[in-house]
């Protein structure tokens, strides 16, 4: 998915966010991401079998042991360890599967569609989320939306 109404679709409809891979050092990107988010009102469940906890959220070791539901799946893995990760988010009931920049995983994506997700692949979650609601438009990023008025943020009605 690369269409601008379609993120922003799938972003609205988040609520809850697995990021396979998180990171506890602050200087990796999947760490400032997630802080992100977790700071614009997404429920953040890291997914990491190093640690105990991560951003002050309880650390899973794989997605298959988080007990509550999860909207989304995002991926900071290398390509080749993205396959049984989508069998993973299938069984979990994830809605979208989200691999970041540099991930690319043609086949998986392939297999995360055929089951039903909504497939969003080589892009940011944090710096899409900034692109649609505002925090990077302000700043002058072209984002392909011509409007006077900024779209409601998630969860605003």
């Amino acid at each position: 998915m690369d269409d601008i109404d379609g993120l922003r679709r799938v972003l609205l409809g988040t609520r809850s966010i697995a990021v396979v891979g998180l990171s506890a050092n602050w200087y990796r990107p999947s760490y400032f991401a997630a802080k992100y988010m977790l700071e614009h009102g997404y429920t953040i469940i890291p997914v990491n079998p190093a640690y105990e906890e991560v951003l002050g959220q309880k650390c899973y070791p794989t997605l298959r042991d988080i007990p509550v539901p999860v909207d989304m799946v995002d991926v900071f893995r290398k390509p080749e360890d993205v396959p049984p990760l989508v069998e993973d988010a299938v069984a979990i009931g994830a809605k979208t599967f989200w691999m970041q920049l540099g991930v690319i995983n043609e086949a998986a994506a392939h297999a995360a569609e055929a089951a039903g997700l909504q497939v969003v692949m080589d892009r940011c979650v944090k710096i899409e989320y900034a692109r649609l609601f505002g925090g990077l438009n302000w700043a002058g990023v072209n984002t392909g939306v011509i409007s006077a008025k900024r779209p409601l943020l998630p969860g605003a009605r």
